[in-house]
């Protein structure tokens, strides 16, 4: 049995936590998209810890993690993200698995990258510059490297004729900086992967299930970044929705029993793109400031607005959303009033539904308004004493949304979690 946990806007919904806080209900936590531009943030005894590649599950002691097919994996962020578990007390070790057919990020990528958002100048689509979309091109283009092909005796060559290949991109694009550097610590980290317990990770993992294993497949970024499915072109290079698993992990669809959506009580975005709901005002800025919206992955401020319930019932809709979580819903504490988008206003015209494309289109959102709790939320652990104003605003979205709320996060920390459903 095969359950899934993601993310339902632009990312940054608080996923990290979440999957920590269910990663004892499960014998597996398996990663099967995206890359280093990831950022979940965990607290382990108060301390913060972001994790870019491992699986959320990596600080429990019985959990096996599995960074799977799907993922493009960078080895010198690997290596980074193990000494900084390490220093926790964990044997990272132990646990973690890598399948062979996981594409592995070069440091030409991550040129390649950096060139290609200079080129496109104000057009720019906000990349994290981890090399992850370079990186999805050459899998798509058969001409990617994995991490299974790091045992074979004629890697370096294999190397060295796709850095010839990346040079050529790199000379028409007119990029000159001097990556030796990059490379030195990459073929350290490479050499640093090779003591890894590396599997043909779909036999692994269907084994896993035969054997009656719980496993948790742990999306990355958000649903509406999804290469098909998200606000193209501002969006990453992979499927973030609930399809992806299958082929991020090599599991059947039927194995799939519960997507679980992770949705902030407001919405963010770092980058370019769209963004229906933001607010170019101090209420923006409020909400900025409470939630320390900056990213966990670059430090960029990201941009902040009301939530978006058309964004969330399509992303619901995608997934097969069948519990929720609301995250950071203790930021909302001090504001008076709230806000709800429930339809969008395109050239006079009023929808329910997200359209094919959002560039080119002025959104005006249509928002409905909420009295807020104005009460401190931290310390609260049962449903029975949350505000009344605050079911109120819940009782909305889950209507609106026909997808109920299980669960409410109200602070960072581990324990801060009611469950309402």
């Amino acid at each position: 049995m095969v359950d899934v946990l993601l993310g339902l806007q632009w990312g940054d919904e608080g996923k990290g936590k979440i999957v920590d806080f269910f990663a004892p209900q499960y014998d597996v936590i398996a990663r099967f998209q995206g890359g280093p531009n990831a950022g979940h943030t965990l607290y382990v005894n108060d301390k913060k810890i972001v994790l870019h590649q491992i699986p959320s599950g990596i600080f429990h002691e019985n959990t096996i993690n599995l960074i799977g097919n799907g993922v493009v994996l960078d080895p010198v962020t690997l290596k980074r993200e193990c000494e900084s578990v390490k220093a926790f007390g964990v044997n990272y070790s132990k646990n973690l698995y890598i399948a062979q057919r996981t594409h592995v990020i070069l440091p030409t990528h991550r040129a390649l990258d950096k060139a290609s958002e200079i080129i496109k100048g104000n057009e720019k689509i906000g990349s994290t510059l981890k090399g992850i979309g370079p990186a999805y091109m050459d899998k798509t283009g058969r001409n990617g490297l994995r991490v299974g092909d790091l045992f074979d005796k004629t890697f370096t060559t294999q190397y060295i004729k796709l850095r010839l290949k990346h040079q050529k991109l790199l000379d028409s694009m007119n990029f000159h900086e001097d990556i030796s550097a990059w490379e030195e610590e990459f073929f350290e980290a490479v050499e640093f992967m090779k003591e890894f317990k590396i599997v043909n990770g779909e036999y692994f993992i269907n084994e896993k299930i035969k054997q009656g294993k719980r496993v948790l497949a742990e999306g990355a970024q958000g649903s509406m970044l999804d290469v098909d499915f998200g606000t193209f072109p501002y969006v990453t290079s992979s499927n973030t929705i609930s399809a992806g698993v299958c082929t991020g992990l090599g599991i059947a669809p039927q194995h799939i029993k519960d997507v679980i959506g992770v949705t902030k009580a407001y919405c963010t975005r770092v980058g370019g793109g769209p963004f229906p709901t933001e607010l170019h005002d101090a209420t923006g800025e409020e909400l900025r400031k409470i939630g320390s919206e900056f990213g966990a992955t670059t430090g960029r401020p990201r941009r902040c607005g009301w939530i978006d319930l058309v964004a969330l019932n399509f992303a619901c809709m995608v997934n097969g959303v069948t519990k929720l979580v609301m995250t950071k819903a203790d930021v909302l504490d001090s504001f008076d009033t709230l806000q709800v988008c429930t339809e969008y206003d395109i050239n006079g015209a009023k929808t329910k539904e997200v359209p094919f494309q959002m560039t080119r289109l002025k959104i005006q959102p249509v928002l409905e308004s909420f009295k807020g709790w104005s009460k401190d939320i931290t310390a609260m652990k049962n449903p029975s004493e949350l505000p009344r104003e605050m079911s109120e605003y819940v009782d909305f979205i889950n209507k609106y949304l026909g997808v109920n709320i299980h669960y409410i996060s109200n602070g960072p920390g581990r324990d801060q979690l009611v469950k309402i459903h």
